[in-house]
């Protein structure tokens, strides 16, 4: 009976080792399995922990700093002088406006002049988007003989940040001042600060007029057409003078000989009357009371031809 006592508690004992080796290998399995397990699913989602940790933030560089913001858009102000040689301008200028108006542009000034009743000059101020300046001004260029052209892109970005800005900070103020006129109680305070609300609101009128003239020139180019009709041959040939002309042309001169012998004869007439006049008196008035006296031992005859 004690023998197999103690070959029982030995049995148990063994198989009791037995049951708790099983369960360790089975714990140690499964953490094994949840440590490969979690590492898949890090893997899996493309960054490990340290690489989770070290993730940028959106809108930043892999080193953390933010990203430069994108540069403003240009703005620019074009221009462009035009100088034609037309046939007929009046219909040149008629096709110019319709050039405008297909781009949506709109004809700004206008003068139309006729030149020695020969050939008429006209002289238009166009204004067309910026994105049709190019092909209006290549259109326009074609129109007939091309005597000069000048054409201007001046870069006013700056111009346009800078009062973009100057309005920004001009609006706050403005604020600043309303929101301590309603809390001013005394009548000093109010009237100090209606002061500067008004100073300040006209500077930043002054600002928006600026950006408004600043947006115009840079939305709409500015494009300066000279039309101008070339001499006709019939013009030219009638700068050879003839013998109407010569004629025409010795008749003038006559007449203005004798308009000028005229005048000279005007301007002479009053002294040439008070000389006359002069000469009047001292010849019936002087004259006969200047006798010549008889010289001295001279022999005086009587009228009967007697001598004393």
């Amino acid at each position: 009976m004690g023998a197999r006592r103690t070959l029982a508690v030995l049995l148990l004992t063994a198989s009791l080792g037995l049951v708790g080796c099983g369960a360790g290998d089975s714990a140690s399995g499964d953490a094994k399995s949840a440590a490969h397990d979690g590492g898949r699913g890090a893997a899996g989602s493309g960054f490990s922990a340290d690489e989770s940790a070290e993730k940028p933030a959106e809108g930043a560089d892999r080193d953390g700093t933010a990203k430069p913001s994108a540069p403003p858009a240009a703005h620019v102000i074009r221009t462009a002088a035009l100088d034609m040689e037309v046939k007929d301008a009046v219909k040149a200028l008629a096709n110019a406006r319709a050039v405008v108006e297909r781009a949506g542009g709109r004809v700004e000034n206008e003068t139309s002049e006729r030149v020695d009743d020969t050939h008429v000059t006209s002289h238009v101020v166009l204004r067309v988007p910026q994105e049709q300046y190019g092909p209006v001004l290549t259109e326009l260029a074609g129109a007939g003989k091309l005597l000069s052209r000048k054409a201007d892109a001046k870069d006013v970005t700056d111009q346009v940040v800078d009062v973009q800005s100057r309005i920004a900070t001009q609006r706050a103020s403005v604020a600043r001042v309303r929101e301590l006129m309603e809390r001013a109680t005394k009548l000093s305070d109010v009237v100090t600060l209606e002061g500067q609300l008004s100073s300040r609101q006209a500077e930043l009128e002054s600002l928006l007029a600026r950006q408004a003239s600043l947006k115009d020139r840079t939305t709409l180019a500015t494009i300066t057409l000279t039309l101008t009709e070339a001499e006709t041959p019939d013009a030219k040939e009638d700068d050879d003078p003839g013998f109407l002309d010569a004629l025409g042309g010795g008749w003038d001169a006559l007449v203005a000989t004798l308009r000028w012998i005229t005048v000279a004869i005007g301007a002479v007439a009053p002294f040439a009357a008070l000389l006359g006049l002069l000469y009047a008196m001292w010849r019936w008035l002087v004259r006969p009371r200047l006798r010549p006296r008889p010289a001295p031992g001279a022999e005086v005859t009587s009228p009967s031809g007697a001598r004393d």
